[in-house]
């Protein structure tokens, strides 16, 4: 089964400033295709061939002869969250079923955003941070490269991309900046609580 970019669920000036036009055509439409194009190369004709996307990176995560199957199967699962929980207009602070988890959990959203922008500021070099559900609780972690919470057994609800090419055009080298904006004004938290009920079900 070959896989294929997403379209994007808005335009690509929508998410400006907070992330600019030529970052998302930059990112989604270079960056992302190339993953996508990597890994159907190199699936092509092997074993996992016909696997899902998340079969696909759980399966070659601990096989280091598949490393470059993991690292292209990763970027392309990692993106497709992190595409579908943005939106115009986002971020601030949830509600609803997401919220009481996060208070639930976490104490206080204040304190896992403050979590959440510590794990992708300190992690070193390209990588992402993340809000899964490991069990019945939220937590947050970082993995680095292409790396995800799957590989470990727990769901990611939200990811951001801490990448140098997601945030570099509008941000320099000011990443605590940009998970800032991230958090402030482009989480689609609609969409993470429709992550968490699928997840949870």
């Amino acid at each position: 089964m070959a896989f294929t970019l997403p379209e994007l669920p808005y335009a690509h000036d929508a998410l400006a400033p907070y992330m600019g036009e030529e970052t998302l055509q930059l990112h989604h439409g270079k960056h992302h295709q190339t993953y996508v194009t990597n890994l159907n190369n190199l699936i092509a004709g092997t074993d996992l061939e016909n696997k899902s996307l998340e079969e696909i990176v759980v399966a070659s995560a601990k096989d280091p002869a598949k490393a470059g199957i993991f690292n292209n199967a990763g970027q392309h699962w990692n993106h497709n969250l992190f595409w579908r929980t943005m939106k115009k207009g986002g971020g601030g602070k949830p509600g609803g079923e997401l919220l009481k988890r996060i208070e639930h959990d976490f104490g206080a959203y204040e304190t896992f955003a403050e979590q959440f922008k510590q794990a992708g500021v300190t992690q070193f070099g390209s990588g992402w941070a993340w809000l899964s559900l490991d069990g019945d609780k939220l937590k947050v972690s970082k993995t680095p490269n292409g790396s995800n919470p799957l590989v470990d057994g727990a769901t990611p609800l939200l990811g951001v991309d801490v990448w140098e090419h997601a945030y570099y055009l509008d941000y320099r080298n000011r990443r605590p900046d940009y998970l800032s904006a991230f958090l402030n004004h482009l989480v689609d938290w609609e969409a993470v609580e429709a992550e968490l009920t699928k997840a949870s079900s």
